[in-house]
């Protein structure tokens, strides 16, 4: 049986790649897209939402707009550097025969988790402030989902916006913070594992010559290979967000450990990092199960494989 999920994002060029492992994988049932401020912005994030499953046949999944702003913070920011000033380093999209949904983002996960027959699995790729509103304001419904899979954080590597931060936690540390301490089952995917998710450029040269989804995800990586370049001087791209989704399709993927996770929110330098108590020191219940390892080879098959069915069948 598919697993119900709902993906809660801000695209986003790894996350338009994770939408599209999404859509193209048996195992995953997708429920909902529910978007939030962060790569670019919510207008744009909601629009590249909207626009991405037309792309991919997709119309009849629900999107609904979420926050444009973190729980507490008002100094976080876009990232365009990374994902250029639309979010699809300049790919544009066709735009959907449809708007946004009427509901809110987190009225949007309300109904879909009370109306699943199944516990629903919530993969959050963006920063997490719908994720903490869902828990605030509905508690017993959250309660009901069969976890939140998040990318986010690191325990060993530990930023990517700061010194000490990964962007998702770093852009609502608070919203993160109080994920963390909900109490319900959460798998962290975080840069111990998505540092070393690459795809290099000549693994997607089987699209070319291919349709409409191809297209866009060789625009998109071209420019997402051109900014770690300029970055690392190393061509291969991180796929973060698609580690995420991976991990719930193929959990093996990854090594997980049961830890206790914590967020800074209150350090001058620190802000936005993810304190993975990895030796037990704090002798504190283990509240996440932390991505430690990654099966990189067979996580880079899976992806480019099925982003690959997923344009021949939509040809």
């Amino acid at each position: 049986m598919a697993i119900p999920v709902i993906i809660d994002t801000d695209p986003g060029i790894d996350d338009a790649l994770a939408l599209m492992l999404a859509v193209a994988s048996p195992e995953l049932d997708l429920l909902a897209v529910t978007t939030v401020g962060g790569n670019t912005g919510l207008a744009h994030t909601t629009e590249n939402a909207l626009r991405l499953m037309h792309l991919l046949g997709r119309d009849d999944v629900p999107v609904a707009a979420g926050a444009d702003v973190p729980l507490v913070r008002r100094d976080s920011a876009p990232d365009p550097n990374t994902h250029g000033e639309d979010g699809f380093g300049g790919v544009r999209l066709d735009p959907a025969p449809r708007g946004v949904d009427a509901r809110s983002a987190v009225q949007l996960m309300v109904d879909v988790i009370e109306g699943s027959a199944e516990p629903v699995t919530l993969i959050a790729l963006g920063p997490l402030t719908n994720v903490a509103v869902l828990i605030a304001a509905f508690p017993d419904v959250a309660a009901k989902l069969e976890r939140i899979v998040l990318m986010g954080g690191g325990a060993r590597v530990i930023g990517n916006m700061t010194p000490a931060a990964e962007f998702n936690i770093w852009y609502d540390p608070d919203a993160a913070a109080r994920v963390f301490a909900a109490g319900i089952p959460v798998t962290m995917v975080g840069l111990d594992v998505t540092h070393f998710a690459l795809t290099a450029p000549d693994d997607w040269d089987g699209l070319r010559g291919g349709g409409p989804v191809a297209q866009a995800v060789l625009g998109m990586v071209e420019f997402y290979t051109a900014y770690h370049l300029a970055m690392s001087g190393n061509p291969s791209t991180a796929q973060h967000d698609s580690l995420a989704v991976a991990a719930v399709i193929q959990p093996s993927l990854v090594t997980t450990r049961s830890l206790y996770v914590d967020v800074e929110c209150a350090g001058a330098l620190t802000r936005g990092m993810t304190v993975v108590d990895v030796d037990n020191v704090a002798k504190a219940a283990p509240n996440a199960d932390v991505a430690l390892e990654v099966d990189a080879d067979a996580f880079n098959r899976l992806l480019v494989s099925r982003v690959a069915e997923l344009d021949a069948r939509l040809r």
